[in-house]
């Protein structure tokens, strides 16, 4: 199974990485093949949600949650024109499930939240059979502005779950939101080989959300995107507030949950609702003025069975059964040599691809012992952007 990731690239020299990613394209300079991570101010955003969807651990130990699938890297700023020109190369190389751990907070300025240049490749995009991630933010306890592209119909928005069994404090808060995944303590790979044991933000939400559909698209080769998005979104967990909320969604993915459980038909489907009904009204069309097929239904059925939270002293916490053997330490016989050590990250997430952070809450994946950067005051805009120069920050409308 292909999995596009578009980032700042992945290092593909690395032991865990190198047979897992195949060639893709760089549309922000125009050159290479995103086999290198172009990350300049970070340890590497784009290995490290690559590592967490398909590490295969021959040298760290670190696998992946979809350890056999492949990683296409694509570099791309965050705008309405690049993220659509990224998206219509993965959907044209191969891609089945399309990863995006990035966003602006520009969202609110378009009609249907979404640019309409990146709304006609989500189409395309679902036209073509393929499951569009994207994180849904992290500036929630602050500005909280909806994020393209996880704002866009058609696109499975992820929020993050911390370790006591909450939504995480900063995760977006918005009705878009489709489900949740963990994006606290989640550790990953840098670009350099370093294995960092923690992290924080709904960028790692994403990406193991990608993973998770991966394994999914693997497990139902039959299925289409559709069917795959349903059965993820009415199989997850309840976690948060009782019942579908703005934080997490419908629930937090279960892998277990999604692969065993049977989900009817005529199961609610509101990614593909959302979209359905904005081509109803004749929006959405691809460069072909093809829409994608509609087909969502309604009526909901939660299932039975549920996952294995740890009661201690009155305190939920979420283990990586919530993912389904979201164990992705494993070691593999003897010690391999030369291999950096793992590092704990200071608390924060990885940040978003391309620049110094967007928001004022710094996401993780920083350098050991760096700090976080002040808190702007209410009413400015937060730190740079994931986009960097070329696209619109979190927190900041595009062209300001």
């Amino acid at each position: 199974m292909t999995v596009a990731v578009v980032d700042t690239g992945v290092n593909a020299s690395l032991p865990d990485m190198r047979e897992a990613v195949v060639p893709g394209i760089n549309f922000k300079t125009g050159q290479g093949d995103g086999r290198k991570d172009t990350d300049q101010y970070n340890q590497g955003h784009g290995t490290a949600m690559a590592s967490l969807i398909a590490s295969r651990g021959n040298s760290s130990g670190y696998v992946g949650i979809a350890p056999e699938s492949k990683i296409l890297p694509i570099v791309s700023s965050v705008s309405g024109k690049q993220t659509g020109e990224a998206l219509r190369y993965a959907v044209d190389h191969g891609a089945k499930v399309v990863n995006i751990s990035q966003g602006s907070e520009g969202a609110d300025l378009y009609p249907n939240l979404c640019p309409p240049e990146l709304l006609k490749q989500i189409t395309y995009a679902a036209q073509k059979d393929v499951v569009v991630v994207a994180s849904a933010g992290n500036s929630g306890d602050f500005f909280n502005k909806p994020a393209y592209p996880a704002s866009c119909p058609g696109v499975v928005a992820v929020g993050a779950l911390a370790r006591d069994g909450k939504p995480w404090e900063h995760t977006q808060a918005q009705s878009y939101v489709t489900v949740g995944a963990p994006g606290a303590g989640v550790g990953a790979i840098g670009k350099s080989g370093h294995v960092f044991s923690s992290g924080e933000g709904t960028s790692q939400a994403a990406a193991l959300t990608s993973g998770a559909v991966a394994l999914m698209r693997s497990h139902f080769p039959d299925m289409s995107a559709r069917e795959i998005v349903q059965r993820l979104t009415n199989t997850a967990k309840d976690f948060g507030p009782t019942g579908k909320d703005n934080l997490v969604g419908y629930g937090v993915i279960s892998i277990p949950r999604a692969l065993k459980q049977d989900v009817p038909k005529n199961a609610p489907n509101p990614v593909y609702e959302r979209l359905d009904k904005l081509i109803a009204a004749g929006g959405g069309e691809t460069d072909e003025g093809e829409a994608a097929p509609a087909g969502a239904q309604s009526d909901s059925d939660e299932g039975s069975g549920m996952l294995l939270p740890l009661a201690a002293g009155g305190v939920v916490v979420v283990l990586a059964v919530l993912v389904g053997g979201f164990l992705i330490f494993r070691r593999r016989g003897k010690k391999a040599s030369g291999v950096p050590p793992m590092q704990q990250m200071p608390p924060g997430g990885y940040p978003g691809p391309g620049g110094p952070q967007q928001s004022p809450y710094q996401p993780s994946f920083q350098p050991p012992g760096s700090q976080q950067p002040p808190q702007p005051p209410p009413g400015q805009p937060g730190q740079p952007g994931p986009s960097g120069p070329t696209g619109p920050p979190f927190g900041q409308p595009p062209g300001r």
